[in-house]
């Protein structure tokens, strides 16, 4: 039996009113303790769609505040995608790079698919130590890391001891390593329900792209 049942509908809003104000009251005594500012080390993994799209929206929004950014593509370097036409115009805030070929089973070359993942590597640890740049995506670097195209202690290593204090790095793809895991401070796991692409429904502009 609800507490509200039997109540006439100004005691009900009476109830409501007093039960937000005492929520409140929680809220605000925890958010009071949360006074550290940092940089974070954000994945966005897992086998359901959007998680570039999220991290594609962080970078928006550091844009909107006019902050810095940089993108670095391992993956979909040669993909026409709605995100990249957006962030090119912003060219004083913004750095794209896209260093991919595309996916590994599309190349099918694995000394190539290395030598552009290093390459974008190489890219990617330039933008994270500007003192510029307020964030930094890695698109799809998961991948590579998920066919050892870099070495998972390396990638590890700079991110905890070299990123600056400051700087935000957001990081996309599936099957992302442990040891990356470990030392994000926010993980998202995008869970696959439906997708329409199991019905024979094809990559869409504007909705994949």
């Amino acid at each position: 039996m609800k507490k509200t049942e039997g109540m006439t509908e100004e005691e009900q809003n009476a109830y409501h009113a007093e039960k937000m104000k005492k929520k409140k009251a929680a809220r605000d005594k925890i958010l009071a303790t949360k006074t550290e500012e940092k940089g974070l080390i954000i994945v966005h993994t897992g086998k359901g769609k959007g998680k570039s799209t999220a991290a594609f929206g962080m970078a928006f929004r550091s844009i909107g505040h006019g902050h810095r950014i940089a993108v670095i593509q391992f993956v979909k370097g040669a993909w026409d995608s709605g995100e990249k036409r957006m962030l090119e115009k912003f060219p004083e805030l913004v750095t794209i790079k896209a260093m991919g070929e595309g996916f590994t089973w599309e190349t099918q070359d694995r000394n190539k698919d290395i030598a552009n993942a290093r390459a974008a590597w190489e890219a990617a640890k330039e933008a994270i130590l500007d003192p510029e740049v307020r964030l930094v995506l890695l698109d799809e670097l998961n991948i590579v890391l998920r066919y050892d195209y870099l070495p998972i202690d390396e990638v590890v290593a700079f991110l905890r001891d070299q990123k600056p204090d400051q700087t935000h790095v957001v990081i996309t793809g599936r099957n992302a390593k442990d040891e990356l895991i470990e030392i994000a401070d926010l993980v998202t796991e995008m869970t696959l329900v439906k997708h329409p692409f199991r019905s024979g429904i094809k990559a869409q502009e504007g909705i994949e792209y």
